[in-house]
């Protein structure tokens, strides 16, 4: 999936979404209210797919929708091992309207037919408001079409216990020197770990965590450092290097405690609940993480006990800052032959305004895809990320198998098992649970 859209066609995005999203001439969509573009007497069945097991944040918009069409049945359902029976279900007789996709289904085979039924959602003639979307996530496919929109975005960060920084009068740090700075005053106050995470297997821990951001910063810009890694050429170790050391030196300044992060039992459920004891300034994590602190508040003892602030931040492991990463959580398709294309269409048009996603994406617990994050006061922190430290690791181009030896070296050279010039040596070898 690339965002290889003409440069003039995202300028030209860019400019509208400073009218259709904060320009203070013109009125938004949302500021002038939806306007029912179809006989709002009209009665159908809409029915959405995805792998959810529950999805009362996209549940609570059907009602809203059903305020303008009252006669519009709409319905959520769940198919089981979604991503491998989606393509069958698209081409069976109850195929649904509206679909859960991916763009890391783009390109494979075995998905071609969740990209074969998906309309093209960059038609002007649907009215769709794009230009509240921020444009890293709009991920259009080698010919220029959209076959799906993002609904939610996710991200890289930390848990941040607001409290606690307040109680030891400290800031919140925005730059690696800050970080080691922080760190350094919760150790001297006692605190065994200023940060903690998730380090009993590879898959999302501390270190891919903390470093995959600034990773992609450093081959944002090179495209043959990309070409190299994608290949897995064992050369291309070497762009791993400025990340390995990073994440050595992230550990020698004493910001973590590997041994008391060992002890979280998984990097969900034990993640949240750990943070929620009330002792840990820090805690990494993805936005799914975050997804989830709401509905366990009222799990923790410690947290009912001592209920303290908490919002999610960027990590800043570089000097100049923290980088925002970027990328789709959850996309909608329509499909293209939809009994009911023209009121599936309305309904898009309907949720894809900056208000509506907000609305689904706070209700959910994740981030939204708006260019708009100060709707959840969770996420707002990223907001105030310049634009050239936001990255899309899709729009770069690096490709699943090179992502994933990254993963696998920061991980070894983190939990000591591999020394930098090993890890840098083995890129292309490494296998997930090895």
């Amino acid at each position: 999936m690339k965002k290889k859209v003409c440069c003039m066609v995202l300028a030209g995005m860019m400019v509208m979404g400073l009218a259709s999203c904060g320009s203070k001439k013109e009125k938004t969509t949302t500021e002038q209210g939806f306007k029912p573009a179809l006989d709002t007497s009209t009665s159908c069945h809409i029915n959405v797919a995805g792998g959810y097991d529950n999805f009362e944040a996209l549940e609570a918009e059907f009602d809203r929708f059903n305020q303008f069409y009252p006669n519009v049945e709409m319905k959520y359902t769940k198919i089981d091992d979604y991503n491998n029976m989606i393509g069958t279900v698209l081409n069976g007789n109850d195929a649904p309207d509206i679909y859960v996709n991916y763009s890391w289904m783009y390109g494979r085979e075995q998905y071609k037919s969740s990209i074969d039924h998906a309309e093209d959602l960059s038609d002007p003639a649907l009215g769709l408001d794009l230009s509240c979307i921020r444009s890293n996530i709009i991920l259009n496919t080698d010919d220029g079409k959209l076959p799906m929109v993002p609904v939610f975005s996710n991200t890289y960060g930390m848990l941040v216990n607001n409290s606690l920084f307040e109680k030891e009068g400290l800031s919140v740090p925005k730059t690696y020197q800050e970080l080691v700075s922080v760190c350094k005053a919760f150790r001297d106050k006692g605190y065994e770990s200023p940060i903690m995470g998730f380090t009993k297997e590879e898959t999302t821990s501390l270190f891919t965590l903390s470093t995959y951001p600034y990773f992609c910063g450093t081959v944002a810009n090179d495209a043959e450092a990309v070409k190299n890694l994608n290949a897995l050429d064992p050369s291309a170790g070497e762009y791993m290097r400025p990340t390995l050391e990073k994440i050595v030196q992230f550990l020698n300044d004493g910001c973590v405690n590997l041994e008391a992060c060992g002890k979280i039992e998984n990097n969900y459920d034990a993640v949240i609940l750990r943070f929620f004891e009330g002792d840990v300034p820090m805690m990494t994590c993805s936005g799914d993480t975050v997804s989830g602190t709401k509905k366990r508040e009222s799990r923790s003892e410690a947290f009912i006990a001592s209920p303290f602030n908490y919002t999610f931040v960027p990590i800043p492991m570089s000097d100049e800052g923290a980088y925002f990463l970027d990328m789709p959580n959850l996309q909608f398709s329509v499909n293209k032959d939809s009994k009911n294309l023209n009121m599936a269409n309305e309904f898009m048009r309907f949720l894809v305004t900056s208000e509506e996603l907000s609305r689904m994406a706070q209700k959910k617990g994740l981030m939204s895809p708006t260019k708009d994050l100060s709707f959840n006061n969770m996420y707002a922190a990223f907001e105030a990320v310049p634009e050239s430290r936001i990255l899309s690791p899709e729009v770069i181009g690096l490709t699943d198998d090179a992502v994933i030896q990254l993963r696998q070296a920061v991980y070894r050279v983190g939990t000591g098992v591999l020394d930098i010039d090993k890890a840098v040596a083995g890129y292309g070898t490494f296998v997930p649970g090895e």
